[in-house]
């Protein structure tokens, strides 16, 4: 929603309401305050934020920010009695609408985390994706096989319009990291954060591996988010100059001079073996540029599903007054 409101105007004012706010109308957030500001200040269409925002939109509260118009997706946002949130600036012709990107929903991955579900993992594998390498590098610029312009994909137009088209330029510090950064939190923004200051031109490749790879080092129905999801969450990062869809878990030597990397990084999160039982950054480790990069930020995606599932029937009385507006229809 974000990025389509970017592009229904010049510079855009994103609103976050308080925890005391949030929790009133819809539960208790599954991030603190501080956690919502900084992702939301990460995510690469956002100017300027307005920390601790009413959860009901006003005129006042847009002519106080210089705002010409309000832009939300297209679901429904109640309050705890069950009036719409933007009735006030409907009604004044200041509000806009963008379609939620397909296929994305909180709800859902609510109910993969609850129902620990696996039917959202993506089928591609490395077999298949590699059959398919010949519908990549098409383009003038003559993009890497691994990159995400793929036809195959699912969410290629989706992945296109997220990514910033962005090639390196002469002197940029290539740096590699790579992971599943699965549900795309605060831990993970502070890591590229932190990984991006090594430089002072640097253009961070960010290698996800296929939901299959991640199943198998973190077990149970781990991916939350499938390859596609994941993907379109890290290419909003405002610190990813692109992404590799598929990354080998091995880091290999193809790869890093392909994309002719200066650094290897990971952070102090545990490193599991491969399939064969080795290291996977083994051969940077040889070369001499892999880096352990300490984020400051010990958040992981383990916790996040904890939160949620500490708040499961809190979360749940939080759709009763959008059920109750939905049965007065």
């Amino acid at each position: 929603a974000i990025r389509q409101k970017s592009g229904q105007a010049g510079m855009g004012q994103n609103p976050d309401q308080s925890t005391e706010e949030i929790s009133k109308h819809k539960g208790p957030p599954v991030f603190t305050q501080a956690e919502r500001y900084k992702m939301v200040r990460a995510i690469k269409w956002v100017d300027e934020i307005v920390e601790g925002a009413p959860y009901v939109t006003t005129l006042e509260t847009l002519d106080k920010y210089c705002c010409d118009f309000c832009v939300h997706g297209d679901d429904i946002t109640l309050t705890v009695d069950g009036k719409d949130t933007y009735e006030e600036v409907k009604k004044s012709g200041r509000y806009r609408e963008c379609k939620r990107t397909q296929g994305v929903s909180t709800t859902d991955l609510v109910g993969r985390m609850l129902l620990m579900t696996k039917a959202h993992h993506s089928n591609m594998g490395r077999s298949d994706y590699q059959q398919h390498t010949d519908n990549f590098g098409s383009g003038p610029k003559g993009h890497s096989p691994w990159t995400g312009v793929s036809q195959f994909l699912q969410t290629s137009q989706k992945i296109i319009q997220f990514a910033s088209g962005k090639e390196p330029q002469p002197g940029d510090t290539i740096i590699y990291v790579a992971g599943a950064f699965d549900l795309f939190h605060i831990g993970h923004v502070d890591f590229l954060d932190a990984v991006s200051q090594l430089s002072e031109k640097p253009y961070v490749i960010v290698g996800l591996h296929f939901d299959q790879e991640v199943n198998r080092y973190k077990g149970k129905n781990y991916p939350i988010m499938n390859i596609h999801e994941r993907t379109l969450s890290v290419l909003a990062c405002r610190y990813v100059s692109e992404v590799v869809i598929g990354a080998p878990y091995a880091v290999t030597k193809d790869l890093l001079d392909h994309f002719k990397v200066d650094l290897v990084c990971h952070g102090k999160t545990e490193v599991f073996p491969d399939r064969d039982g080795s290291d996977p950054y083994a051969v940077p480790r040889k070369m001499g540029i892999l880096r352990t990069v300490d984020s400051g930020n010990s958040l992981t995606t383990d916790v996040i599903v904890q939160r949620i599932i500490k708040n499961r029937s809190i979360l749940r009385h939080a759709f009763r007054p959008a059920v109750s507006y939905l049965l007065n229809l």
